[in-house]
């Protein structure tokens, strides 16, 4: 299995072709000031991505606001990579995961967007350009969005090492990943990524079966032991790939591990059915979980997050009308409605403050300060997902993102890293 593969699926389940007309009240603020031509002259964007990345209220509200038709095309993640590698001309916009752009910008079949064109690039949030919050600055381990964010040039094969006017991607959607847990099975605080090996836990703990990402999650979990200290964790030697699959493998060996799961439901099911009590997990499983009534909580560890991110890239071949959509598609994007659609489903938005200005205050103090809620929190379809008195877990914006230890990447080492990642499964 390629560690690529699927790593940008499931997570993002809650965005799977819902029909729901999306936030009423963030829903009636038109967005205005694009040029009419679009609308006057009507486009198609072939829009390359995954299927849970692809919203069908987002098509329409952009097509209600700018006659903009958007024409998705879900593949997996290893099959965006492989478009826009071999068939750039097969699509005019891609939504892609930040840790590609490694094996992606050297093709040259992604150009640099030209920030002058971005009418919010002063804006976007600094987690990803700077690799900071608020000035403080997080881990970048791994492929941090900021230090691919950048081209030399706008058909450049390098990235730059501060900032230019040629982005590579612009963000859509970025979130912190850590463990979910069965408060109510386990009993007693859970505060460090060493207790997913936790013998009190045999038989009833899980990972991930995504090799890029699971490994990271064991290299997090053996740190936190006081075993090792990783360079980068996202872009181990060889000799730390070897030591990181023995310590997988002897655990496994000891029956730590009730299952290897890489489908969002088999987690929310293993979780939900109380067969494992802590794992790796995404979010929005984690709120599934809840939604069944079952106690589960997204826990936040001393040692921080696993975060990623996915953004919007142009390919080289586009040009003419179509690249002037493209635009005012990424530019309508970032201008709120957007993003208050994905804040509500619990991931991050590109540019804070339009997000904000699209959501009521109660939903803002919920999702991104970490306060409770003074009403129920409710998904984009209208669905219940928290309610009132409820307090989002590990709290604000702030203090999510700005504990990011490392990010999702590739490793330079990949094809060995997966040949010992599934000797472990198979162990």
């Amino acid at each position: 299995m390629s560690s690529k593969n699927n790593s940008g699926i499931s997570r993002r389940s809650v965005l799977k072709g819902s029909a729901a007309i999306a936030g009423a009240a963030a829903g009636s603020q038109l967005i205005t000031g694009f040029p009419a031509v679009i609308a006057s002259e009507p486009v198609t964007l072939r829009y390359l991505g995954t299927a849970v990345n692809q919203s069908a209220d987002i098509a329409k509200k952009v097509e209600e606001d700018l006659g903009i038709k958007i024409e998705y095309i879900p593949v997996t993640t290893d099959d965006v990579t492989k478009r826009i590698i071999t068939q750039p001309n097969s699509f005019d916009i891609v939504d892609s995961e930040y840790f590609s752009l490694p094996n992606l910008i050297p093709s040259g079949n992604l150009i640099g967007m030209d920030a002058n064109k971005i009418k919010y690039a002063d804006k976007l949030a600094t987690v990803m350009t700077k690799g900071e919050i608020n000035g403080k600055k997080i881990g970048l381990q791994g492929t941090a969005p900021a230090k691919v964010f950048y081209l030399e040039k706008q058909r450049g094969k390098t990235f730059a090492s501060e900032q230019t006017e040629w982005i590579t991607l612009i963000p859509t959607t970025y979130n912190a990943d850590t463990l979910g847990i069965r408060p109510d099975l386990i009993g007693r605080p859970i505060e460090t990524w060493a207790e997913l090996l936790n013998p009190e836990f045999k038989g009833k703990a899980s990972i991930l079966n995504i090799p890029s990402i699971g490994i990271m999650d064991a290299a997090m979990v053996v740190e936190s032991m006081g075993k090792y200290t990783y360079p980068d964790k996202g872009n181990m030697t060889k000799e730390e790939i070897d030591m990181t699959i023995a310590l997988l493998i002897e655990a496994k060996k000891a029956g730590q591990f009730r299952a290897f799961w890489s489908d969002f439901n088999e987690s929310v099911n293993l979780m939900a059915s109380g067969e494992v009590v802590i794992q790796s997990m995404w979010s929005p499983a984690v709120t599934a979980v809840r939604s069944k009534g079952i106690a589960c909580t997204y826990q936040p560890l001393k040692e921080g997050y696993r975060a990623w991110a996915s953004g919007f890239g142009l390919p080289k071949t586009l040009k003419g009308k179509k690249l002037d959509a493209a635009y005012e598609f990424i530019n309508w994007f970032l201008s709120g409605w957007a993003g208050a659609y994905l804040n509500r489903q619990g991931y991050y938005s590109a540019v804070l403050e339009t997000a904000k200005e699209n959501m009521e205050p109660y939903e803002w103090a919920f999702w991104m300060e970490g306060k409770p809620a003074e009403k129920d929190i409710h998904a984009p379809d209208g669905s219940l997902l928290e309610k009132a008195g409820a307090v989002r877990d590990g709290g604000s914006y702030e203090d999510r993102m700005g504990s990011v230890a490392c990010w999702n990447s590739v490793m330079d080492e990949n094809e060995y890293m997966i040949k010992k990642w599934n000797e472990f499964i198979a162990a």
